[in-house]
């Protein structure tokens, strides 16, 4: 077995890196140096081209202009694979391993030679001593497909650990760990890059992580380079004026108080399956009540979509009972509008939205039967739901080609709007949201959290679902943690005690 040794932290410089996708610039000569040894944060908006800028390091694009160097020497990079013969690796924000094989064997097959007999007793002997340094654990024998999307998360950080990576990009490092999970992760690399034996770049829109672990940082707006330095010399809102220019930024609304007594929804007993037929919810109990977020936290893979997929109608129950305004809910269609109830599920595009359509249609779903969109119940009227999605573009600041273009074709940020704009355009009684701002620039969170709010505020009970701690105490009355699918903890933003959720987390 061969793995590359330790040779010390590199420094990698981005030389006036220009691509451009037809007449489209998506980087216009950026510049960026990340010392060696040290912590590099990237920062910009949904679309202002970091994803381009570290694909054209990794080899995935070749830049039509400017050169990429390591330890002051130029190095053509024309795929993944070379990129980590110079000792470059990365860790997606969207995973990479393969979900059939263990992440024994997934680990061991990443490497850029592979002998053609492999010892698999001394692989799994030689892993398991390096787990032992690690701040997490992952199940070497456990097939991909199993793990929760947090464990794969740690084993593709774990990967590129391993496969000693001196100089490692990391894409939204932290979205899915616990609170204790991403400082320990984040505080073992930058340990690793005091010591000089990494550098790392990461991306993130998190700037408690910029300021807490990275020495220095770039910021991209609309693919050019319009500031960064020292961290030290930044402070959150600086770093913020820079993300977004003079783009206008929703202020947080303001949270009206009101009487929480009717509960809108309410959950016994709810138990659910997941895909493979093991217990996912194991016996929930849950109130929401109007003008009220209850927020869930929890560790991904913990029956948390599980949950959200019933509540939408995407997944039976297996036991248990769901009641909205006192009745009996099912999630069916008709029970759904009665009841005016809406969801904004994870990845919308793949899980609420048809991307082939347009987003035109695609915003009518709800009310493509009704007046004026429909006709007697059954014909439709394309010009009036044309001009609804219209209005509901410059509404909720939809950035799309106009309402007949295909969904797909919207960044992640503008997907969410119009899924939202579809889901809160109406009157709502009660609204579920999972994840809703997951992976999405400054600019589309803080859009989104207003958007929430004031749903909370017309009196809609809100159930919101999020991997995201800091989301969950900024927006929600009330706080709940799941752990096995099972509700293990309930508290208040104002009394939450964060080692304590954070143990709840994590199965403690």
């Amino acid at each position: 077995m061969t793995v590359m040794a330790w040779v010390g932290a590199p420094s990698l410089e981005a030389v006036a890196i220009t691509k451009r996708f037809g007449a489209f610039t998506a980087l216009d000569a950026v510049d960026l140096k990340v010392r060696p040894g040290t912590v590099h944060a990237l920062l910009g908006e949904n679309g202002a081209g970091k994803s381009t800028l570290v694909k054209c390091i990794m080899g995935f694009h070749r830049p039509d202009e400017g050169a990429v160097l390591v330890d002051d020497h130029e190095v053509v990079i024309g795929n993944p694979r070379a990129a980590q013969k110079h000792g470059l690796g990365m860790v997606y924000q969207h995973f990479t391993l393969v979900p059939r094989m263990t992440v024994l064997e997934n680990l061991v097959m990443a490497r850029a030679e592979v002998p053609a007999l492999i010892d698999w007793t001394a692989e799994r002997k030689a892993l398991s001593a390096f787990l032992r340094t690690m701040p997490f654990r992952v199940e070497l024998d456990a097939p991909v497909a199993t793990l929760a999307a947090g464990d794969k998360q740690k084993a593709e950080i774990v990967k590129q650990l391993y496969l000693k990576a001196r100089f490692l990009i990391l894409d939204e490092p932290t979205s899915v760990l616990t609170p204790d999970e991403a400082d320990e992760t984040l505080g073992l690399i930058r340990g690793m890059a005091q010591t000089g034996r990494l550098s790392v770049l990461v991306i993130t829109h998190k700037f408690r992580e910029v300021m807490a672990f990275a020495d220095d940082v770039s910021v991209l707006r609309r693919g050019r380079l319009v500031g960064g330095g020292p961290v030290s010399a930044h402070t959150p809102d600086t770093l913020a004026r820079l993300m977004i220019g003079d783009s206008s930024v929703a202020a947080p609304a303001a949270r009206a108080a009101t009487p929480r007594t009717e509960i809108r929804l309410e959950v016994s007993g709810l138990r659910a399956e997941d895909d493979a037929g093991a217990a996912a919810v194991t016996g929930i109990d849950l109130r929401v009540r109007a003008g009220e977020i209850v927020g869930v936290a929890g560790v991904s893979g913990n029956g948390q979509v599980e949950l959200v997929q019933v509540l939408a109608g995407q997944r039976p129950a297996t036991g248990g009972e769901v009641r909205v305004h006192g009745e009996p809910y099912a999630a069916t269609r008709a029970e759904m509008r009665r009841h005016k109830v809406f969801a904004l599920p994870e990845e919308p595009l793949k899980s609420a939205c048809v991307p082939g359509m347009s987003v035109a249609e695609n915003m009518a779903f709800r009310r493509f039967d009704e007046p004026p969109c429909a006709r007697g119940g059954w014909w439709l009227d394309t010009r009036a739901i044309r001009e609804a999605a219209m209005a509901l573009i410059a509404r909720y600041r939809v950035k799309t080609t106009g309402p007949d273009a295909p969904i797909a074709t919207l960044s992640g940020g503008n997907v969410q709007r119009a899924v939202l704009a579809r889901e809160l355009s109406g009157d709502v009684a009660v609204l579920i949201a999972a994840n809703p701002v997951f992976g999405l620039d400054f600019a589309a969170v803080a859009d989104i959290h207003a958007q929430i709010v004031e749903a909370r505020n017309r009196g809609a009970a809100v159930l919101l679902v999020s991997e995201d701690l800091d989301e969950l105490l900024e927006l929600s009355d009330r706080l709940v943690v799941m752990s096995r699918g099972a509700i293990v903890h309930e508290t208040t933003p104002a009394t939450a005690d964060l080692t304590a959720i954070g143990r709840c987390m994590a199965g403690h």
